[in-house]
């Protein structure tokens, strides 16, 4: 009997043991986020086992999807259909992964599918088909004695040592060998037989971590997973994960979902560079993702950096996870000497002009000194290019084309050129501001090309180095240059900088961002903990300022909860969960009026996103949704119900729901 009614000759039969299949679907609507029922045929009742890849007919077309599991009834009564195939017998869906994924969608007021496509790396047929690896021998104990810097450090390894759960929120000091320190935890945790995940934001941070894991757990227990890696690279790293013959994974977000057996711990570096925050949909954050995975397994958790975000200090503040931080003493030992400008009247003398130079005395002061003392000094610029943009001299307006009104900018090259247009590529050789009438146009920031040339000039027997954009230097040697980088670009100086230049300070600090300073201290900080002890860091911003007082003190503890107090008193995340919906404006208004949110729910806006055209208006609306964190999984349900009912009557305009973004202003 198939569904109710005899099996005619020829016809397929499912299979005798749990003929009935349940399929998440790959189908990109948010009404049909659920498993869908499906008959397995007798011959791949073999083949069908549960976490397989299948494809199968839904809706008149052929599609792809994920064998959850295997039950012997359908509570369907209609006619079902039968699995069409199954592309691979490699189990990819694991129960432990199955249920974060779907945790993750409803966190996110996502859909599953789109989690696991995140989460699964493309098959790769040649590389499945290949013999797994044997499981390796667990290394021994590393060294931990490094982690006595901090007073509650070596109880967290004494926890990961002993398998119990320890979550913590780790400020690295200045100078700190951060590699070395989480591949003794990682190797830690390996030798008692468990896994480890360490989430780093880029490919060099994983060339650093991955070569100190396997110098503390041998080659054979750790793999490294990045999207970057290629399909059959990172197929096979990650089938080792699954498998079980690797029990150490360092990669970028891609690795956040890695399946590693019986986990002890997952470490997520500098959670706040942007690159944690997944572009795709449901657009989940490695923090985030972190979390739920360490409250379902029972695995610890450490949030690590130099600087700190306002999520981990509300981990701090709600009990979660406790601080391990170095003592002040020890902080200011570790510490360059960091100097701002207007720090003291003495420095305003020699230097009257000091705040209105790009690069004042104090700084190639400073320069020289780690110059003549054979070291190599880091300037860091907050923007690539030569010129990125303009304004007018006088009211410091944007400066914007005639024809289409883009922004105007100037044109990369040797040649004397005029001001082009960025969106339209029509030059502009008779500038007029529309705001003042003033024809005169000054650089709004200028970019590390430009400024390369400024200080090769003044320093014409050294060499200059540029990393950022497409060029970007992993190390350079420990003798005398100059190297010009943008945020995040920064080489590793062989023996540390001798001094650090940390230009345009405003152009950061400025930023129209929620986390503008929070942002600003984290690039200042990952760049002077490059420097060494007694070396000099000099921070073009004023030294009132209480990101750059953080930054003098080094102290992120207090910032962080500065910025957290701040932004609870304004209702914005973390102390509240938020959300963005983007879209048409009709479509938007339609959407916010079907909106079911909880008790503590309000709605801001919308406004108009995107640039305007030429009469002003602009397509797309932006509002902001936020609700308690108390009921922020009541917000996510509801956004997600809302988003089901339009998908469900074939609204043909896109809506964008992001939770918990990082731009939101």
């Amino acid at each position: 009997m198939t569904g109710g009614r005899e099996v005619r000759k020829g016809e397929r039969r499912p299979a005798a043991n749990l003929p009935v299949a349940r399929v998440y679907v790959d189908v990109p609507l948010h009404h049909l986020d659920r498993p869908f029922d499906y008959f397995v045929p007798e011959e791949l009742d073999e083949a069908a086992v549960p976490g397989c890849r299948v494809r199968l007919r839904f809706a008149g077309k052929q599609v792809d999807g994920f064998l959850l599991e295997r039950v012997a009834e359908s509570d369907f009564d209609g006619r079902m259909e039968f699995v069409g195939k199954v592309v691979s017998s490699e189990p990819v869906l694991t129960p432990d992964l199955a249920a974060i994924a779907r945790g993750v969608a409803d966190r996110y007021a996502g859909r599953m599918i789109d989690v696991l496509r995140l989460a699964i790396p493309p098959r790769h047929a040649k590389v499945e088909a290949e013999p797994p690896a044997e499981t390796p021998a667990k290394p021994d104990q590393p060294d931990t004695r490094a982690w006595a810097r901090y007073p509650r450090g070596p109880a967290f390894v004494e926890a990961l040592r002993n398998g119990r759960q320890a979550h913590a929120v780790w400020q690295a000091l200045p100078g700190e060998d951060w590699p070395a320190r989480l591949a003794e935890l990682a190797a830690t945790a390996a030798a008692s037989d468990r896994g480890a995940v360490l989430v780093v934001p880029d490919y060099r941070d994983v060339a650093r971590l991955h070569a100190a894991c396997v110098e503390r757990a041998g080659e054979e227990n750790v793999v490294a997973l990045s999207a970057d890696a290629g399909p059959a690279k990172r197929y096979r790293a990650w089938l080792a994960v699954k498998r079980g013959t690797a029990r150490v994974v360092v990669g970028t977000r891609a690795s956040v979902f890695a399946p590693v057996h019986r986990p002890a711990l997952f470490v997520v570096w500098d959670d706040g560079d942007d690159l944690h925050a997944d572009p795709h949909a449901p657009y989940p954050h490695v923090r985030d993702v972190l979390i739920q995975r360490a409250h379902s397994s029972g695995a610890s958790l450490l949030v690590a950096g130099f600087a700190r975000t306002a999520e981990a200090q509300l981990l701090v503040e709600s009990g979660w996870a406790p601080e391990i931080v170095a003592a002040r003493d020890d902080v200011r030992r570790a510490s360059p000497r960091i100097t701002a400008l207007g720090e003291s009247d003495q420095q305003l003398a020699r230097d009257p002009a000091a705040r209105a130079a790009r690069i004042p005395s104090v700084a190639f002061e400073a320069a020289r000194e780690a110059l003549k003392a054979g070291r190599p000094v880091l300037v860091q610029v907050p923007r690539g290019g030569y010129v990125p943009a303009l304004a007018c001299q006088q009211c410091r307006g944007p400066a914007r084309c005639r024809r289409c009104a883009g922004p105007l900018g100037l044109p990369s090259g040797t040649e004397a050129r005029p001001p082009t247009c960025r969106w339209c590529g029509v030059p502009d050789t008779a500038f007029r501001c529309g705001n003042c009438g003033s024809r005169r146009l000054r650089a709004i920031v200028v970019g590390a090309k430009r400024t390369a040339e400024e200080l090769g000039r003044a320093f014409a027997d050294v060499p200059v180095l540029g990393s950022g954009g497409a060029d970007v230097l992993k190390d350079v040697a420990g003798r005398p240059a100059l190297v010009v980088a943008t945020p995040g670009a920064e080489p590793v100086a062989a023996g540390g900088y001798g001094a650090a230049l940390l230009l345009d300070g405003w152009a950061l600090l400025g930023r129209a961002d929620l986390r503008a300073s929070e942002e600003a201290l984290r690039r200042w900080m990952a760049a002077g903990a490059l420097v060494r002890g007694d070396g000099r860091v000099v921070v073009l911003a004023e030294s009132g300022l209480p990101t750059v007082q953080a930054l003098v003190r080094w102290d992120p503890v207090w910032h962080a909860s500065q910025e957290l107090a701040a932004r609870t008193e304004l209702g914005f995340p973390p102390a509240v969960r938020m959300a963005s919906v983007d879209g048409p404006a009709k479509a938007l208004g339609v959407f916010l009026d079907e909106l079911g949110l909880p008790a503590s729910g309000e709605i801001l806006g919308p406004v108009p996103i995107g640039e305007p055209d030429r009469d002003g208006n602009t397509e797309k609306e932006r509002a902001l949704v936020r609700a308690s964190r108390a009921e922020g999984r009541g917000l996510a349900a509801a956004l997600a119900t809302a988003q089901h009912a339009r998908t469900m009557r074939k609204e043909p305009d896109a809506i964008r729901v992001q939770l918990d973004p990082l731009e939101l202003i």
